[in-house]
């Protein structure tokens, strides 16, 4: 039984339809965009659909379509026979993903959630399985694939208040979005609490971005680099948003000589161009990545303002400050990335998207909290006492590699909604 809010929400997605592809002009033009595969997001696809049973694994940004890498290389290893789908909804994410997923993995962007679009979407694609990571709830292509009868698994689902309370305020259409979902995994206690507020079922916890492996590296411009950085102690301030760029470099200045060379990985790459303006601001000599200049030893600091390197960087640091947690509002950014790789990590204290995680990291001893104000005298320290840097990165490995046991118990849920081999 449809709800009100379903129903007006699915008849307003059809009166705005006629709107979309200007929408979308409009979206390309700022770049957030493909303008070559615009159709694809009204659900028209840009490739053959594979014969046989078809998979489709969806989400949305940078952070959400690189957990989905374990289940796609997963899948590709245990059933060559299935066809792989990954879907995602920015042209960052679909950028990353083409270097990333595995061979044979088709990706398309998701369609908009406007009926047409959605119908031409499942009508081409026909998948089996569909598994939504994180928050991705959109009512017409959720609803409109379990009615046609694809088994959908919502995992790795992360909800937060301000969401929560969106939904509430439409409680029944929440539920019936939710029923959909055969199998439903939570990244933490306080999503599945909100989810069965809503009158969702929940089934377990999972967080794929504890499951995923080291981030990948070019070993050619690793060697590159680590010659070219040699004889330095490397901070590597990772993911940062603006306002904090500031933060790490004013931290680092107020360190004796001779300073730390500063790396800093912006969470949005074109943000290059004004970070390398404001470290000039302040008398530092700096390079950008994008305009293909190498790390000189004159250098204060290097703007790392490309894609798809950070691996690379954080091999390379001495010390990494993780970004998103140094101003109010962003929340932190996954800290089980560096950690992998042994990297000594010190993060602020604003980390309310992975509260349970940076508390147990803590509590472990993998990860250095501090604060904007305490920024300096915690590097101060830091910088001048290897061991402990040595001990920090080497806490962070050993916590991040107990993370990765709940992944197979997930997979072997998942495994069963799969369709069965073809003999």
């Amino acid at each position: 039984m449809t709800t009100p809010g379903l129903r007006a929400y699915r008849l307003a997605a059809a009166a705005l339809s006629p709107l979309l592809p200007r929408y979308l002009e409009g979206r390309a033009r700022r770049g957030k965009e493909d303008p070559a595969r615009l159709g694809e997001r009204l659900g028209r696809a840009g490739v053959a659909r594979p014969e046989g049973g078809l998979v489709w694994l969806h989400a949305v940004s940078v952070g959400e379509a690189l957990s989905l890498l374990p289940l796609a290389e997963r899948l590709r290893e245990r059933r060559p026979d299935l066809a792989v789908l990954a879907t995602t909804g920015t042209a960052t994410a679909a950028a990353m993903l083409a270097r990333r997923l595995p061979e044979g993995v088709i990706h398309q962007y998701a369609p908009l959630d406007a009926p047409a679009a959605v119908r031409r979407f499942l009508d081409h694609w026909r998948p089996d399985l569909g598994v939504f990571v994180e928050s991705e709830l959109w009512p017409n292509l959720i609803l409109e694939a379990r009615r046609r009868g694809v088994r959908l698994a919502l995992v790795s689902a992360r909800m937060t208040d301000r969401s929560a309370a969106g939904w509430r305020r439409a409680r029944g259409a929440a539920r019936r979005v939710l029923d959909a979902f055969e199998l439903v995994l939570t990244q933490d206690d306080a999503t599945a609490g909100r989810l069965e507020r809503l009158g969702g079922r929940v089934d377990g916890r999972l967080n794929l971005k504890d499951a995923a492996g080291p981030l990948p590296v070019d070993a050619a411009e690793l060697a590159t680099l680590r010659a070219a950085f040699a004889g330095r102690t490397v901070v590597v301030g990772a993911s940062t948003h603006p306002g904090e760029d500031e933060i790490i470099a004013d931290a680092l200045a107020a360190l004796p000589a001779p300073r730390p060379l500063l790396v800093l990985i912006p969470r949005h790459p074109e943000r290059g161009p004004a970070i390398a303006a404001m470290l000039a601001g302040r008398g530092l000599k700096a390079a950008r990545r994008a305009e293909g200049a190498l790390p000189a030893a004159d250098l204060d600091a290097y703007v790392a303002d490309t894609l798809g390197e950070t691996g690379l960087f954080y091999r390379l640091a001495d010390l990494v400050v993780l970004g998103g947690s140094l101003v109010a509002g962003i929340g932190g950014h996954n800290p089980l990335e560096p950690a992998r790789l042994g990297a000594a990590i010190v993060s602020g204290r604003s980390v309310f998207n992975f509260a349970d995680l940076f508390a147990e990291m803590e509590a472990a001893g993998a990860v250095a909290p501090t604060d904007a104000g305490a920024l300096a005298a915690t590097l101060a320290r830091l910088v001048a006492d290897a061991p402990e840097r040595t001990r920090l990165g080497e806490a962070g490995r050993a916590f991040a590699e107990g993370r990765a046991a709940p992944f197979e118990a997930a997979w072997a849920r998942l495994a069963a909604m799969l369709p069965q081999a073809r003999p």
